[in-house]
């Protein structure tokens, strides 16, 4: 009689827990949504994003009290410096370039690459939600290997500030027809 009531209890525990697990996986999902990547259609940029991911997202980075509007207006004084692969200077300056250029006034240190760029701050997947100050990231400017190759700063009402390969620092929408297409996603470093 004891070995019947153990064993029924073992079960009872077994399918309680094996409930529990069932119900948090299921309430997490609703909870923490994966992001929806609207131009990611090609099953090659579903392996790039997958890979891309994999290496790390949403790192932190020590913004310090540096707000939007500082960001901005330094980023607004590069308006017109020609573009240039590899530059961080007045003298010429590249995508990833403006936005090492920028938050390096301030103290804080991106790295020299558009993708490497994207894996810091909280992942922003519609451009609707993105705020003043926020870092935008495209797919598809250019051919390479990598899935991110353009980044800018997000400066409000649909306009980011970036590096044009034939205008230099300018400001674009991203109701661009062609930019609007290879948005990826946003990111978040600014509180």
């Amino acid at each position: 009689m004891k070995n019947i009531f153990f064993e029924s209890k073992g079960k009872i525990i077994f399918l309680v827990i094996t409930v529990y697990l069932l119900l948090n996986a299921s309430c997490s999902k609703h909870l923490y949504p994966e992001p929806s990547f609207q131009n990611i259609t090609t099953r090659a940029e579903k392996k790039k994003l997958e890979v891309f991911m994999n290496a790390g997202i949403e790192k932190g980075i020590n913004a310090q009290k540096t707000s939007a509007d500082d960001i901005i207006k330094t980023a607004q004084k590069f308006i017109g410096v020609p573009h240039c692969m590899g530059g961080t200077t007045v003298k010429c300056m590249d995508c990833s370039g403006l936005l090492v250029a920028v938050f390096a006034k301030y103290g804080i240190h991106l790295p020299h690459n558009s993708e490497e760029q994207a894996r810091y701050g909280k992942i922003i997947s519609r451009p609707d939600e993105l705020k003043r100050g926020d870092l935008i990231f495209f797919i598809e400017s250019y051919k390479t290997h990598r899935l991110i190759t353009h980044s800018g700063i997000y400066v409000g009402n649909n306009n980011f500030i970036h590096t044009s390969s034939k205008k230099g620092v300018t400001i674009t929408s991203l109701k661009d027809p062609w930019w609007s297409k290879k948005f990826v996603f946003g990111t978040r470093v600014l509180k």
